[in-house]
């Protein structure tokens, strides 16, 4: 081989050759830094198995975070439905069923529980203990979510974060049972805080009312 295709060769080498990934530590406060706004929207594709059953459920919608800790998802397919949390009070509406469902947020959406994380990002850090996980896509970084304590409907969250702008770009949740919930968040935006009267919970007029606190 002559030097100047050993050159080239040396040349093509380099040039594939990604730089290292910075430290976790830099990459959870870059996430912190892009979250740390009053709120934020995206739209969301959904995709629940349950390992035992083999059964796999898809669904997508539109998802609205207003900090301190209130959330919005509305399914739009397969079947309309809307959860909202103001951080404190928790209501499911099914529309086809005419039927609302009353409960306390935490339970389904605390520590991080549900996505509930994204509603305050500072929790990655207070509850969890993160490690790197195995890359899928050389453009996110991947990192995985284990709670610091124990919980059956919780095992790990793993996160793919991009690299480009530091937006959470899909969060799979796994409990005990290996049953898992991908959430894919698509087209981020940052610049439009939410209005409140989204999160307000209303309940529909004439809607059969169950309130899931109860055992």
């Amino acid at each position: 081989m002559g030097e100047t295709s050993a050159q080239e060769t040396a040349g093509q080498a380099g040039a594939a050759v990604r730089p290292a990934d910075p430290p976790l530590t830099e990459i959870i406060s870059k996430v912190e830094q892009r979250y740390d706004v009053p709120g934020f929207s995206a739209a969301f594709h959904q995709l629940s198995t349950i390992k035992a059953m083999d059964i796999s459920d898809e669904a997508s919608g539109k998802l609205f975070v207003k900090r301190p800790g209130k959330m919005r998802w509305e399914y739009q397919q397969p079947i309309p439905q809307v959860i909202i949390t103001n951080g404190n009070r928790l209501l499911i509406h099914r529309p086809e069923d005419n039927q609302v469902m009353l409960g306390k947020s935490p339970a389904f959406f605390g520590d991080g529980k549900g996505a509930g994380f994204l509603a305050d990002i500072r929790v990655l850090r207070r509850k969890f203990e993160i490690t790197p996980a195995p890359q899928v896509d050389p453009d996110l970084y991947a990192l995985r979510l284990r709670p610091l304590e124990d919980a059956i409907e919780l095992s790990e969250i793993t996160l793919y974060i991009s690299k480009a702008d530091f937006t959470v770009q899909q969060v799979v949740t796994t409990n005990t049972y290996g049953d898992q919930t991908a959430i894919e968040l698509i087209d981020s935006t940052f610049d439009a805080v939410p209005a409140d009267h989204l999160f307000t919970l209303n309940i529909p007029e004439g809607a059969d009312v169950l309130t899931l606190d109860e055992p």
